[in-house]
């Protein structure tokens, strides 16, 4: 299996066909995260907490280089709705003539099956994929070096730490706000996808 030291990053910028991607899947839970905030002093903040766990699954794909960001909404997390999203990404944005993307994940058991049957097995059935897409997997236990995790870090500052959505469509719509932000080339996810 293909692992990603940093100097690959370094390789595939350098390669003028190459459109370097990032792909990783969150969870937005419905219960109240907490985290800092500024109060005035002796004050003793409450915010109300749902007391369920539902939750809202998304698939990410960021393009540092253009700050693009693109999700789809799985029902769950597999290796059939990791190559789902990959195509639906696919659909969505389109190679320009002459480029290939090289999609960096993370080493969930998910992906690890999805690059099996597309890369190294190269299954006729995900040519479609594979004629498009060059997989590199990140090396074990590194998800700091996937920058789409700032992303998920941002959307939670931002969006829902410090407070309460009584309903789960509350919460979706929260979030799909800041993506929706972050669908067209921006200043902001290229600054806080970038390695330099």
């Amino acid at each position: 299996m293909h692992e990603l030291p940093l100097k690959k990053i370094d390789e595939v910028k350098a390669d003028s066909t190459a459109i370097l991607t990032f792909q990783d899947e969150v969870h937005f839970q419905i219960q109240t995260t907490i985290t800092r905030g500024w109060y005035e002093k002796g004050s003793a903040p409450k915010v109300k907490s749902f007391p369920a766990r539902f939750k809202s699954p998304y698939s990410g794909f960021v393009i540092p280089e253009t700050g693009e960001l693109f999700t789809t909404k799985p029902e769950k997390f597999n290796y059939e709705t990791t190559i789902a999203s990959i195509r639906e990404f696919l659909a969505a944005k389109p190679l320009p003539e002459g480029k290939h993307y090289v999609l960096v994940m993370d080493n969930a058991p998910w992906h690890k099956k999805a690059y099996r049957l597309i890369a190294v097995e190269k299954r006729p059935e995900y040519a479609d994929i594979s004629d498009k897409i060059t997989i590199l997997m990140l090396p074990p236990y590194s998800p700091d070096l996937n920058p789409i995790e700032q992303v998920w870090r941002k959307t939670r500052r931002e969006y829902t730490h410090n407070r309460f959505f009584a309903t789960l469509m509350e919460l979706m719509e929260t979030v799909e706000k800041a993506f929706e932000a972050w669908k067209k080339p921006n200043n902001q996810l290229r600054t806080l996808c970038s390695f330099k």
